[in-house]
Parts: structure tokens; C-alpha cells; sequence
């Protein structure tokens, strides 16, 4: 299993980053998979492994800001268990534990870190 189920950086320039990252990241086998709206795309090879965002709280990205690690667990309970131990350590909700439709089977929760860094924890099996 690995730690990670995919890594997001934030944009402000949509349409630049697609076009700088459709080039750059298919010289090392990576496609877009996916687009999100105007929100952001997806890279990958065959699962989503690579986002760019732009922020969803509205603010300008920045090199914090639209910038998330996503970790995989191996389940939809410890995923549920995760975002609650965070709340209880005093994080902030950021995204309650649920399905998340753009991708078949994905159920997430989105939290920050004490500093304020932004963490998802993703499973992808079916429940």
C-alpha cells in the first residue's frame, strides 16, 4: 500500500497550468484524466495521482494555499476515524467524511494540520 493516493498544488491561472502541465508531465508518462469545471484538472496513469486546484476557499493560491497532502487509507472506517481524531486534537473540519463523486468509489475526509496545513485521507474500495 502506498502512503499517498495523490498530491495538489493550487493555481491561479487555470488554463496555463493545464497547458504547462499537459507538456511537462507527458514527457514522463503522465495524461490528463480529468477535468474538474474551471475548478482544476487531474494528471495520472491510470488513477488520479496528480491535482492542480484552484483553492476552494476562494482565496488566490499561494505556496500554501490550494497546497494539500492526500494520504490512502485502507478503509472507509479509518478514514471516519482519522477525520475524528483530528476534530478531537483540535483541527478544523474541512471536508466531512463521505462519497466524492469524481471518481468511482471515493470516500474522503479533509482537515488541517495544527500549523494549518491541509490534509485528505482518500479510499478508493467499494464500501
Amino acid at each position: 500500500m502506498s502512503i499517498y493516493t495523490h498530491t495538489t498544488v493550487g493555481t491561479n491561472d487555470l488554463n496555463k497550468a493545464r497547458a504547462f502541465y499537459d507538456n511537462v508531465l507527458s514527457i514522463i508518462g503522465l495524461k490528463r484524466i480529468a477535468d474538474l469545471d474551471d475548478n482544476g484538472s487531474i494528471w495520472g496513469v491510470d488513477a488520479p495521482s496528480f491535482f492542480v486546484l484552484k483553492p476552494a476557499n476562494g482565496q488566490p493560491a499561494t505556496v500554501g494555499n490550494g497546497t494539500m497532502v492526500s494520504f490512502e487509507a485502507p478503509d472507509r472506517a479509518s478514514i471516519d476515524a482519522f477525520h475524528a481524531a483530528a476534530l478531537a486534537a483540535g483541527c478544523p473540519d474541512e471536508g466531512a467524511p463521505g462519497t466524492r463523486g469524481w471518481a468511482p468509489n471515493a470516500y474522503a475526509a479533509y482537515t488541517r494540520d495544527l500549523d494549518g496545513n491541509k490534509l485528505a485521507v482518500y479510499c478508493f474500495k467499494a464500501a
